[in-house]
């Protein structure tokens, strides 16, 4: 019988809550594994769906059998195993992890396992590591979690329903009855395609340009001067961009201590989500605390601890110590738009009412993981000793196109003891700034080998016999063929002399950039030849004169290229009869030569003085 005024459906929901409310949690089940508990934590709770011994692989699925039985045992649920017949790693609820395994664990990437949420009462697994123990070791409870929720399912009589059905598998036996009791077989390839393409388009929300970096309570504040010379502390940090402001601050120095702006906390205190709307936090980590004393000396702190601002009287006025004057910001992204690492660099000070107002400043800097400086030739000016910085430009209105290593952008030949050109075809030396260099080569020219020669009239059409002869004696004996036409002869010879990839342009300073084209030397080719009858022309020497000036302040001039020549002289040579044999000497030469006009010291002209006397002055004399 009800009480009086009260709904039946009140009276339901009340009695279900009273019934689940009576329940008291059973007690929890503890358990810490030891190196020889493998066997006895796997038995408190029961049997595994796989009873396969550690290090058994898993017997492959038939495609056309049942689905298995669904595991409704939270003690044999675990969402993390991935490989099979392997451990993976912080998985502790991982069968095929030993005790070995366990102690060697940083976390569990699991920690809880529940059964469905959708139940008064569910069983829940809680995994964690003894790290106080030697060696460290898993410890797991099997506990009763009671849902705060009044909707929820106290008894449940089709236990099926918690779970997919089985669907029947078409064969040569039920085909025909599924046949009649569905309504036949339909495609939509528009439904297919959608969900194709919904299931590539990725999910994870990533930074970008200028987006506002997000923290566990609202954004990253980045203080900055706006309308005004004052500070403003609800400025965001936007990602990607660089900045480097100074801002005034008006403080009563009687209250520092209860100023937010002036506390290293206020600014190491937030966490930085790693992408938008995620749930990995990056902290803020100081790496550095800078204290500076009110005569400008700086001392470097051993620990990185957040100091507070401390009042102090001294005498007739205050000081406020450990004052936050600079704020450097480090963020590490990686190229998916992702923070990773956070770094803080402060500078404290002692401020007095000298001071007040107080000017800060704040710096923040983003930087790419697992990237490098591009090291420069000198910044502006070229220094000496460091390679030359050159490319070439694809097509018009495109930039220059570097090498990443900037010691084989502007090469030569390189010379060696045996000076034989063929053995070090590809080998180069890089070309530095202010040093004249010269290096060279000789070169045999000859008729074929008679061996080889008989070798390529049997294996080789006759329109490839040149060019086999060539390839098989520069790989024999490092002699180039006289038998050859002259223009493939020359050929060979300029490809020594101008190596793979010449470059078409110079950067005229070391810190160039590539996008700037407009201010890039171009390199003049300039060719030279002395003809003669019956005779071959071949290159025998490459000159590449730089030019270069003092630019910009005669206390600290900066070198500027702002010429570049690269000459190539051909000369003539008789044909090779047979049985004979000649030697080229082949070259490189590279000179610099400063151009700077010679300084001429100003000065200011001397003022003209336009006196005229009076027309009666030397009167009565003349």
């Amino acid at each position: 019988m009800r009480p009086r005024g009260l709904p039946p459906l009140l009276v339901v929901l009340l009695s279900c809550w009273a019934s689940v409310s009576a329940q008291t949690e059973a007690t929890p089940a503890v358990t810490t594994e030891g190196l020889n508990s493998t066997e006895a934590a796997l038995a408190t709770f029961g049997p595994f769906p796989s009873t396969r011994p550690p290090g058994t692989p898993r017997a492959p699925g038939s495609s056309s059998g049942p689905r298995p039985t669904p595991v409704t045992d939270v003690a044999a649920l675990c969402v993390c195993d991935l490989s099979p017949a392997q451990c993976d790693v912080n998985c502790c609820c991982d069968p095929d992890c030993s005790s070995v395994d366990f102690s060697v664990f940083s976390a569990c990437s699991v920690p809880v396992v529940t059964g469905d949420s959708q139940f008064c009462s569910q069983k829940a697994v809680m995994y964690s590591l003894n790290f106080t123990a030697n060696p460290p070791q898993r410890v797991f409870k099997l506990v009763e979690q009671i849902s705060p929720s009044i909707f929820c399912i106290h008894i449940t009589n089709y236990k099926p329903a918690l779970s997919f059905i089985n669907p029947e598998v078409p064969d040569e036996n039920n085909f025909d009855t599924l046949m009649k009791t569905s309504d036949g077989f339909t495609l939509n390839a528009e439904s297919d395609i959608s969900f194709t393409t919904k299931l590539d388009i990725p999910t994870t929300a990533k930074y970008k340009y200028g987006v506002p970096l997000q923290t566990s309570d609202s954004f990253l504040r980045f203080p900055s001067s706006l309308t005004s010379s004052l500070c403003t502390d609800n400025n965001p940090a936007a990602f990607l961009v660089n900045q480097a402001v100074r801002c005034t601050r008006k403080i009563n120095l009687e209250q520092c201590e209860e100023i937010e702006a002036l506390s290293m906390a206020f600014y190491s205190s937030p966490e930085i989500l790693r992408a938008p709307d995620s749930r990995t936090k990056v902290p803020i980590t100081v790496q550095s605390v800078l204290i500076q004393s009110l005569n400008k000396t700086l001392t470097r702190r051993e620990d990185t601890d957040v100091l507070q601002p401390a009042l102090v009287n001294a005498g007739h006025f205050h000081l406020c110590m450990n004052v936050v004057l600079e704020v450097k910001y480090s963020l590490t992204y990686t190229d998916r738009g992702e923070v990773t690492k956070a770094d803080l660099s402060f500078l404290l000070g002692t401020v007095s009412s000298v001071v007040v107002p107080l000017q800060q400043k704040f710096e923040i800097h983003f930087l790419q993981e697992n990237t490098k400086p591009v090291p420069l030739s000198g910044n502006p000016g070229y220094v000496v000793g460091l390679p030359l910085a050159a490319g070439f430009q694809p097509h018009k209105g495109s930039g220059i196109i570097q090498t990443t290593n900037r010691y084989r952008q502007f090469t030569i030949l390189h010379s060696t003891a045996e000076q034989d050109c063929l053995a070090l075809e590809g080998v180069r030396t890089p070309v530095l700034f202010g040093y004249t260099m010269q290096s060279g080569c000789k070169l045999r020219v000859s008729l074929c080998h008679p061996v080889v020669q008989s070798q390529l009239t049997a294996t080789s059409a006759s329109r490839f016999k040149q060019f086999s002869c060539l390839s098989l004696l520069s790989s024999w004996d490092y002699r180039l063929i006289g038998a050859l036409p002259c223009r493939l002869v020359a050929q060979k010879v300029k490809n020594l002399l101008w190596g793979q990839g010449f470059p078409d342009y110079v950067a005229p300073f070391g810190n160039s950039q590539a996008q700037d084209v407009l201010d890039w030397v171009p390199i003049h080719f300039i060719t030279q030849s002395f003809n003669r009858k019956d005779s071959c022309q071949l290159p025998g020497a490459l000159v590449i004169e730089v030019k270069w000036t003092k630019y910009g302040s005669l206390m600290n001039p900066q070198a500027k290229i702002v010429n570049v020549t690269a000459n190539l002289i051909s000369s003539s040579f008789p044909e090779v009869s047979s049985g004979n044999e000649r030697t080229i000497l082949i070259s490189t030469a590279v000179t610099f030569v400063d151009v700077s006009a010679p300084a001429e010291a100003g000065f200011r002209a001397p003022p003209a003085i336009n006196a005229r006397l009076p027309f009666n002055f030397f009167f009565p004399f003349v």
